[in-house]
């Protein structure tokens, strides 16, 4: 066999279907297959010779530089990271080697072995590998020869960008792997058409139809990628020429006649704008004496720069974690006490601390049973009967009106048509702010009861701060998250308009494009086709509530986990852009650089003021990088690709000189320097 050294990487390319974290296997195995002209090929996998990869070598005669590149997109498409690829010829025996990694950036587990050995004889085994490599099936000689080209020219240019990290050979490596997608994708249209011709077997067509299918996503992940691209391109601005003094008087003139904009209904929503709210709880704290372990903290959490806490649901529930509230009124709870949890709200206070109340009224669960033994009598101050719940649900027998969202199955939906039941509803709120000494409201579940109830609630209690849990499913595409979630974050839009704008709203489409993108190493995803954030906070930056786990995505219920190998990067973006950030309480807490990660950024937002609209500019948004600078005043990058404020040339203010203020694993954060 040869054995060379590797020269410059490749490139490093997203992943369809991740694998598994599995425990890494320290073995290596090979195996020699023969093609159809009985062309040997010896396929190797070795988790031995490096240190933080495993090791394909796929070595055989004849084969052309197009292989390269083909390899290294359908091991992509298998589901692990390339991180390098490389090729090496002696006699006419050629050498492909790849460096991988799994999603979590650990070592292929030997498990996943044979699956990585089908694809690659699937792919080399009909004919000589130069000549058909096979990414979704078998190419046509014709367009392989077409393709064959352009996939030299992409492994270039690929290095280039390695190489260079320059923003137009960005540009160029983007368009080069949608041309190489394209051609696939339109290759095996061909195919299609040819077997349907020759009347082929209908099984043989479908699952020739499976890889144009996967092909087609391929080739719409490569679009969004180059939209990412240029879109990123078009937000980084040139020093404007100065204006001449009739422009400057054009302008003035226009402003003065220029009637203001319809003005949506304030609230307290977000709070005054440079809020920072910590989840002081998670899903196992009902096991502990809460809220008398929570005490000692509160010091500690105004130093680190926390103005608000959120708590959990305060009420008597079915379900220790609070959720499935029954005796509202009723504060002596899993957590503690009310008089522990009054103590808690007071040292809050004596810090300067809000505290945040978890508030679930789209349901509610009896104390008795009513007639046909269904659970609809309700105990407590508030004895309402089956009239309070709501009608489209037999379970329950409800008596009200219809629902005005999404039914929770869980127990008896409130009916919040009634005015009854809203006047009870407020009068509970005031006695947790009153008397209790809650701050403000977080609403559990909105997604089942119309905005203009949440308004009526807001309005009439008057919270310092409130937002809502609008958690809505994001778009998908053969299990890929789409590039494009503008009708994700209109919906969330939409729900937050229709509490007149009172309320802030938890910004799940930024987490959904956050966690992909950075698990897939697609950080292209982070800005969208104007040239924002692509989350909601990029629509509507003072009533995003920005974050990265709670107790139901993360915690032990783990829903809908953020990749823990990508947490910091995850907090150096929130804590740096526009929105109310939320800091889960177990990330605060996590060691190996967690806690220290968070500190640091908390710190560099309160030392430059920023608040919930601060403007942000993306500088870069490429497949290993994206970077970005705050208000001018901050500069901050996440990925493992290059980047830096003074590289990009990026002027600071003042003549001064950018200089790091923290950085970590694959984040850094700039500030200006004195």
């Amino acid at each position: 066999m040869l054995h060379a050294a590797l020269p410059s990487p490749l490139c490093a390319q997203a992943v369809v279907q991740p694998l598994s974290a599995v425990a890494m296997s320290g073995a290596q195995d090979s195996l020699t297959s023969t093609d159809s002209q009985a062309q040997p090929l010896e396929i190797e996998i070795d988790n031995e010779a490096e240190k933080e990869f495993t090791l394909i070598r796929v070595e055989g005669r004849g084969q052309g530089d197009a292989l390269l590149a083909a390899l290294s997109s359908g091991l992509q498409q298998f589901g692990v990271n390339v991180n390098s690829a490389a090729q090496q010829s002696e006699d006419g025996m050629v050498l492909n080697v790849f460096k991988v990694t799994t999603t979590e950036g650990e070592k292929v587990p030997k498990d996943k072995w044979d699956g990585l050995r089908d694809l690659v004889q699937n792919m080399a085994s009909t004919t000589k590998v130069s000549n058909q490599p096979a990414i979704y099936g078998q190419l046509a000689a014709a367009d392989v020869m077409r393709l064959k080209g352009q996939s030299t020219r992409w492994a270039c240019i690929a290095v280039r960008a390695r190489a260079a990290a320059g923003d137009a050979v960005a540009l160029e490596l983007a368009a080069a792997e949608m041309a190489q997608a394209a051609a696939v994708f339109v290759a095996l249209e061909k195919e299609m058409d040819k077997l349907r011709a020759k009347g082929a077997d209908g099984g043989v067509i479908a699952l020739k139809d499976t890889s144009r299918q996967e092909a087609a996503a391929v080739l719409e992940r490569k679009m969004a990628a180059m939209e990412a691209c240029l879109a990123a391109r078009r937000v980084i601005a040139l020093p404007e020429a100065p204006k001449t003094a009739a422009e400057m008087m054009a302008e003035q003139m226009k402003a003065a006649v220029t009637a203001p904009p319809a003005v949506t209904s304030t609230g307290p929503a977000a709070g005054n704008g440079y809020e920072i709210l910590l989840q002081a709880f998670n899903w196992e704290s009902h096991k502990r004496s809460w809220y008398k372990d929570m005490v000692p903290k509160v010091a500690d959490w105004a130093k680190q720069g926390f103005s608000a806490i959120w708590l959990p649901p305060p009420s008597d529930s079915v379900s220790p974690q609070g959720y499935l509230p029954r005796d509202l009124y009723q504060l002596d709870s899993c957590y503690g006490s009310e008089a522990e949890l009054r103590e808690l709200i007071q040292v809050c206070h004596n810090h300067n601390i809000k505290v945040i109340a978890d508030i679930v009224v789209n349901h509610r669960c009896a104390t008795y049973q009513g007639e046909g033994g269904k659970w609809n009598k309700f105990g407590g101050r508030l004895a309402w009967d089956n009239s309070a719940i709501c009608n489209n649900n037999p379970a329950w027998s409800g008596r009200g009106a219809h629902k005005t969202g999404d039914d929770y199955p869980a127990a008896p939906n409130i009916d919040h048509t009634q005015e009854r039941i809203q006047n009870d509803i407020i009068e509970w709120l005031r006695f947790l702010k009153n008397s209790i000494g809650f701050d403000g409201w977080r609403y559990d579940f909105v997604r089942g009861y119309g905005g203009q109830f949440v308004k009526i609630y807001t309005d009439a209690t008057v919270p310092e701060m409130a937002f809502g849990e609008y958690w809505d499913t994001c778009e998908y595409t053969d299990g890929v998250l789409n590039y494009n979630q503008d009708a994700h974050r209109q919906r969330t839009v939409n729900w937050v308009d229709a509490t007149g704008g009172t309320n802030a709203a938890f910004d799940f489409t930024t987490k959904g494009i956050l966690q992909e993108a950075l698990g897939r190493n697609e950080l292209w995803r982070l800005v969208d086709a104007q040239g924002r954030p692509p989350g909601f906070v990029g629509m509507w930056p003072s009533r995003a509530i920005t974050f990265i786990d709670n107790h139901d995505t993360g915690s032990t219920l783990n829903h809908w986990p953020f990749p823990n190998n990508h947490l910091q990067e995850g907090y150096a973006y929130i804590l740096t852009h526009p929105g109310t950030p939320c800091v889960f309480y177990d990330h605060l807490y996590q060691e190996g650089g967690m806690r220290e990660c968070i500190l640091d950024l908390l710190a560099v937002r309160k030392r430059h003021g920023l608040d919930c609209r601060a403007k942000v500019q993306v500088r870069k948004a490429a497949a290993d990088v994206y970077a970005a600078t705050i208000n001018d005043k901050i500069a901050v990058k996440i990925g493992r690709g290059d980047w830096s404020p003074n590289s990009a040339r990026i002027e600071a203010p003042g003549g001064k000189q950018w200089v790091r203020a923290c950085n970590g694993k694959d984040w850094a954060c700039w500030e200006i320097g004195n």
